[in-house]
């Protein structure tokens, strides 16, 4: 049986990609940085913020990556946050409602700050479902490091087979698989089916109710 459920944010709950693809390019453009294509930038999501900077910007731009954070989260703050309601995947409230009420444990885990993820899911009417919300401030490695799961576990005192990660990025999985737990991937966020199933996940979901179903009837 599961008793916990361990959630990704980006592209897993909440519709941001292409929102954080719009944000990525204008904060490139803004700081007279080479341009970036959407798949380069799609495939940085789920890093934490200064090491997709990092990643894009290459070595000759590693200067202007705390500049490119900053300017990031004013767009963040601006122009996806206060659109988050909209964007929250179909099934995700009724799904976390009904998963509550048969007393599964409720965790986000994610490589954004804890503020902003809190930030993004209070604006989506999600945040009072999650008992805890674990940021990449919250643990000194972030995803893929299993150190988000592993510290979850602990704190709702379950055991590993009692838990399980949901994500739509192989840093999700890879950090379930090396935490011992179980592992959902979504295909409906922001890495490929076929990405998601080389990094072995337990099972695979299209949608948000198939989610809720593996981790009510696993």
């Amino acid at each position: 049986m599961i008793r916990l459920a361990i959630f990704d944010l980006d592209g897993t709950l909440i519709d941001t990609p292409n929102a954080i693809v719009s944000g990525f390019t204008d904060t490139l453009a803004a700081l007279g940085a080479a341009p970036r294509t959407p798949a380069e930038i799609r495939a940085t999501v789920g890093l934490p913020l200064q090491r997709a900077f990092e990643t894009l910007l290459g070595p000759e731009g590693r200067h202007l990556v705390n500049d490119a954070a900053a300017h990031y989260l004013e767009i963040y703050r601006e122009r996806i946050v206060p659109t988050a309601a909209d964007l929250v995947f179909p099934g995700v409230a009724e799904g976390l409602a009904r998963l509550a009420g048969q007393g599964v444990h409720l965790a986000v885990a994610t490589n954004k700050t804890t503020a902003g993820a809190e930030l993004i899911l209070d604006s989506a009417g999600l945040l009072e479902r999650f008992t805890q919300v674990y940021g990449a401030d919250r643990v000194a490695k972030p995803k893929p490091d299993p150190e988000v799961c592993t510290t979850a576990v602990k704190a709702y005192g379950v055991l590993p087979h009692e838990a399980v990660m949901v994500g739509d990025t192989t840093h999700d999985l890879h950090a379930a698989e090396a935490a011992g737990i179980a592992s959902i991937a979504v295909t409906y966020g922001v890495q490929s089916t076929e990405a998601l199933l080389k990094a072995h996940p337990t099972w695979c979901a299209d949608t948000f109710g198939q989610v809720v179903s593996h981790i009510l009837d696993p």
